[in-house]
C-alpha cells in the first residue's frame, strides 16, 4: 500500500510558516483541526512535520536514534555551542549526560536548598520594599543568581558580567541567524564569545587553587568527571556544557515562577487552599522531607506546567523513512514533538483552558491516562537532565511565597502571553508585593 504525504501548506518560499509558528502559541491546534492528527510545513526552510497529542509525543520520543535525532532551530544550535549536551548525541549524549547528571542527584540537591533560601530572603525582602514591581525581570535575576550559585559557584550572577551577557545572548537564541551587528542573532553571537571568556576564568580560577575548595556545584564535578576512557573534558567542551546548564536552569524556570505567581494569583480558591496546606506544615523546615508531603502544592505545579508550559515542544530531525497513521515521513525533514498543544487536548484533559489542579489528585490523575500526556520536560532519551533541580526551585520558592506574601496583579496591564524563547506577560507581570499580615 503506497502510503500518502501528510497534508499542510508549505508556507511563504524559504521562511514558510516560521512566523506564525513564533507568534502564535495555537498554531498546530489551529492546523490540526484543519488537517487531522498529522499535518506538515515548512520552518526554517525545512518541511516539518507534526504529530498530534500523547501518541504523537511517543513516537517521536521513543524512536530517537531510530527514526530521530535531536534537532534544533539554526539560531540555537549556533549559540548553543557545538560541545554541548543539548547537541550531542550516540554513545557522547550518553556519557555527558551521566556525569552532569550527578549534579542532579537527591544527596546533591538536598545540599542546594540552604543556597536556595539565602538567595530567596534576600529578593523577597528586596520585592516587600519596593511594595510595586515589575515582577518578571526580577524572577529573571533571580533564577540566573540561583543557577549561578549553585551551577558554578558565582555569586550575585545577575548583576556581573557574566548575567549582562547573558541576557543578550539568551534573547537571540530564537531567532533569525543573520549575524549583523544590530539583529538579535548578532548581538548574542558577540555576547556567547563574552560568555565564553568569562566562564574559562573561572574554570581557570578553579583549577589554579592551590588547595581546592570543595563547592559542591557543578562546575566541581565537571572538573573531575572521567569518560569511560578515563579522560577528563576539554576547555572547550566544558564552557559550552557550562552555558547550556546556565540556560537549562535559567531561562525555562523563569517562564515557570512567573506562570505559578500569575495563575495563583488569578485562581484565589486555589491560593487560599494552597496557604492552608503551608498553614498545616508551618512547624516544619523547608527541607527536602517537608516539601515531600506539600501533595496539593504537587497538583498545583503540574496544572502550571500543562497550562503554561515553559516550552512549547522539541524538535527532531528525521534520519529514516517512517510511517505514521498512514503517512509517510521522509528522510531528511524534521518532525516536531508537541507539549502546548498535548496539554490542551480536551480528549487528555476535559476543559483544558480551565485551571484545576485537582486534575491531578490520585481519583482523577488525568495525566496518567496515556504515556506523553503530561510532558513539560519532554521524554525519552533526552528528558531534562535537571527537572529535580525545577522541581525543587519551583516548589521552594512556591512554600516561601505562600507562607510569608502576598501579592496582587495591578490593573491596566497586558497578560496575553508573549511566547519566545519562554512563555512571559507582555507588560512583565506588575504585581503590588507585601508580607503576609
Amino acid at each position: 500500500m503506497v502510503q500518502s504525504l501528510p497534508p499542510g501548506k508549505l508556507g511563504l518560499p524559504v521562511i514558510g510558516e516560521t512566523i506564525a509558528f513564533f507568534t502564535d502559541r495555537e498554531f498546530a491546534i489551529k492546523r490540526h483541526e484543519r488537517y487531522g492528527p498529522v499535518f506538515k510545513t515548512n520552518l526554517f526552510g525545512q518541511t516539518t512535520v507534526f504529530l498530534q497529542g500523547a501518541d504523537g509525543n511517543r513516537f517521536i520520543l521513543t524512536n530517537e536514534t531510530k527514526y530521530f535525532q535531536i534537532s534544533w532551530p539554526p539560531s540555537v544550535e549556533q549559540l548553543l555551542g557545538p560541545l554541548s549536551l543539548a547537541l550531542q548525541s550516540g554513545h557522547t549524549h550518553v556519557s555527558r549526560r551521566k556525569i552532569l547528571a550527578q549534579a542532579f542527584q537527591p544527596r546533591a540537591l538536598a545540599g542546594y536548598v540552604e543556597a536556595m533560601n539565602v538567595i530567596s530572603d534576600r529578593y523577597l525582602d528586596r520585592w516587600v520594599q519596593q511594595e510595586t514591581l515589575t515582577w518578571y525581570p526580577e524572577l529573571r535575576d533571580y533564577t540566573l543568581d540561583i543557577a549561578c550559585k549553585l551551577l558554578i559557584g558565582l555569586d550575585d550572577g545577575a548583576a556581573m558580567p557574566l548575567g549582562h551577557y547573558y541576557e543578550d545572548w539568551s534573547t537571540g537564541l530564537f531567532s533569525i541567524p543573520l549575524n549583523l551587528p544590530w539583529t538579535a542573532f548578532g548581538k548574542a553571537f558577540r555576547s556567547r564569545e563574552k560568555l565564553l571568556v568569562e566562564i574559562e576564568q573561572l574554570i581557570r580560577d578553579r583549577q589554579a587553587q592551590a588547595t581546592p575548595v570543595a563547592k559542591n556545584d557543578a562546575l566541581d564535578l565537571m572538573l573531575s568527571a572521567r569518560d569511560d576512557d578515563g579522560e577528563g573534558l576539554s576547555l572547550e567542551e566544558l564552557k559550552d556544557q557550562i552555558l547550556v546548564l546556565l540556560f537549562a536552569g535559567h531561562e525555562t524556570l523563569t517562564s515557570a515562577l512567573s506562570a505559578l505567581c500569575l495563575l495563583l494569583a488569578q485562581h484565589p480558591q486555589v491560593l487560599a487552599r494552597a496557604r492552608q496546606e503551608q498553614q498545616d506544615l508551618a512547624d516544619q523546615p523547608l527541607n527536602l522531607e517537608t516539601l515531600k508531603q506539600m501533595l496539593y502544592l504537587d497538583q498545583i505545579l503540574k496544572e502550571v506546567l500543562r497550562v503554561i508550559p515553559p516550552v512549547g515542544g522539541g524538535f527532531r530531525s528525521v534520519i529514516q523513512d517512517c510511517e505514521y497513521q498512514g503517512y509517510q515521513i521522509q528522510k531528511g525533514w524534521q518532525s516536531l514533538y508537541q507539549i502546548n498543544a498535548t496539554h490542551l487536548d480536551p480528549t487528555l484533559y476535559p476543559n483544558p483552558q480551565e485551571f484545576d489542579p485537582d486534575r491531578f489528585d490520585a481519583d482523577r490523575a488525568e495525566d496518567k491516562q496515556k504515556p506523553f500526556a503530561h510532558v513539560p520536560f519532554g521524554g525519552g532519551l533526552r528528558e531534562c537532565i535537571g527537572k529535580e533541580f525545577a522541581r525543587l526551585e519551583i516548589k521552594l520558592f512556591a512554600a516561601r511565597l505562600l507562607r510569608e506574601y502576598q501579592w496582587e496583579l495591578l490593573p491596566d496591564q497586558d497578560l496575553d502571553l508573549v511566547v519566545i524563547p519562554t512563555p512571559k506577560p507582555k507588560d512583565g507581570l506588575k504585581v503590588r508585593f507585601s508580607k503576609l499580615q
